[in-house]
Order: structure tokens, then C-alpha cells, then sequence
């Protein structure tokens, strides 16, 4: 296992442990994949995430091996169809957070979409939040069913189950699980008060071309020269101070 898997490895359980620590989600209910390299990495089946070490999570090749093999002490999540079809079909897909976070699952319940009550729908591709529809727990119907909604969307609801964000990287991913329970609970609660003003397709996208410098960004790159400069200024010896009078 080199350096950087082990690395994808940790931070696989470091979030599995604050999304239940944070409320986002509860017991062993949701799960976490990874994309490394030509393989995804994801959480083991009925594993409590406070007992869950790094050699513990189950590796799967993405393409060409038997569809569903896996390596690892432990048999994946039993919801890896949609987590590897995710993969498989969305090469632009690094992470996938799958929860089943309260005002998300309520809604789900309910099978009510989000629309777009808020501007940070615009994080999700578009101007709403589709409820797949209902399939039980690790088939592939499900896993059709969540490809659908996801369409186009970085989220989706799961009919009586819960959601699904899908990011970049895993970092991404987790980001969008948190604002897709905050737009959630921020609509369920704007419905007690009536009917919600829902914002047009301009004015998302809008937003949406406002977040090329917001969220998460990658770092930037220190210009060449001035890295060249750094290394030179290292090399350069040091003058040394006249003792002549």
C-alpha cells in the first residue's frame, strides 16, 4: 500500500467518524467511497466507524475485472452497486457520501424534490434536488434509480432512504452532503411558514457562474519565478560581516 492510499484511507474514517459526530448521519447507515487511482476504496458492510481502521476498508476495481469483485478484510457496503456505478459512469466523480441525514431523509420520505429555495443549489448543477425512486438498499435498481436523479446534479434524494453527494474529491463530496442536509432542513422549515419563493433558472445560474472563485478551491500555484527565486536565495551563502575597522 503506498503512502497516498493510506493517506485516502484515513481520511476515509476520519469523515465516516465526524459525519456521525456532527449529526449528518447515524450508526452505520451511510458509507463513503473514494476513487484511487483504478480502484475505489469504500467503507466495510456493517462496521461501526469508531472500532473502522484503514486496512479495513474494501478495495474495488472501477473498470475491467469481474464487476463487484473486491479486496480487503471485509465485505464492502452493501450499497457498493451505486457507489461503483457512480464511478464507472462519472469519470468527473473522486468522492461519494452516502447518508442518511434527517432533513434529507425526511423529505425523501415524503418524496418531495428540492427546488431551488436557496442560491447554493447552484453547488448542485441545477435548480433543483431530484428524489429517485424507491428500490431496496444494495440492488441494482436502486442503483439505476440513483444515476437518474444524479444526472447532471451533484446530489440526490433516495425515496424512505436518505441522500447521495458526489464531488471531485472527497472533501468536495463531504461538502456537498452538508449543504445538501442544510438546503433540507432549510426548506422543510420554510414550508411551515408557507409557500417558499423559489429562485429562476437565471438567477442560479447566476450563482453559478459566480462559483468559479467560491468554495472549495485548489491551492494555487506560486509562480515559477518566484519559486526559482526561493531556490536561488537558499543557495546564495551567506555574506559574511567585516571585522575591518
Amino acid at each position: 500500500m503506498t503512502r497516498e492510499e493510506r493517506q485516502l484511507r484515513e481520511a476515509i474514517v476520519a469523515k465516516c467518524r465526524w459525519m456521525n459526530a456532527s449529526g449528518l448521519n447515524q450508526g452505520t447507515s451511510g458509507n463513503i467511497s473514494a476513487r484511487y487511482k483504478d480502484r475505489m476504496l469504500i467503507t466495510p458492510s456493517a462496521t461501526p466507524y469508531d472500532a473502522m481502521k484503514p486496512d479495513m476498508i474494501a478495495a474495488m476495481p472501477i473498470d475491467g475485472k469481474e464487476y463487484g469483485s473486491w479486496e480487503g478484510p471485509l465485505q464492502p457496503s452493501t450499497e457498493w452497486r451505486f457507489h461503483l456505478d457512480i464511478m464507472r459512469g462519472r469519470p468527473d466523480v473522486g468522492g461519494v457520501v452516502h447518508t442518511h441525514s434527517t432533513y434529507a431523509t425526511v423529505l425523501a420520505i415524503a418524496r418531495k424534490p428540492i427546488p431551488a429555495c436557496h442560491y447554493m443549489m447552484a453547488a448542485f448543477g441545477g435548480n433543483d434536488i431530484r428524489c429517485a425512486g424507491y428500490a431496496r438498499y444494495g440492488t441494482k435498481e436502486l442503483s439505476e434509480l440513483a444515476l437518474a436523479a444524479l444526472e447532471g446534479r451533484n446530489g440526490c434524494l433516495l425515496a424512505n432512504h436518505g441522500m447521495i453527494a458526489v464531488g471531485a474529491n472527497l472533501d468536495k463530496a463531504m461538502w456537498l452532503a452538508v449543504e445538501l442536509e442544510t438546503i433540507a432542513r432549510q426548506y422543510y422549515l420554510s414550508l411551515a411558514l408557507g409557500a417558499p419563493h423559489i429562485l429562476g433558472e437565471e438567477e442560479i445560474a447566476e450563482t453559478a457562474r459566480g462559483f468559479s472563485t467560491y468554495g472549495l478551491q485548489p491551492p494555487k500555484a506560486k509562480p515559477a519565478k518566484a519559486r526559482l527565486t526561493t531556490a536561488a536565495a537558499r543557495k546564495r551563502p551567506e555574506k559574511k560581516l567585516s571585522t575591518k575597522r
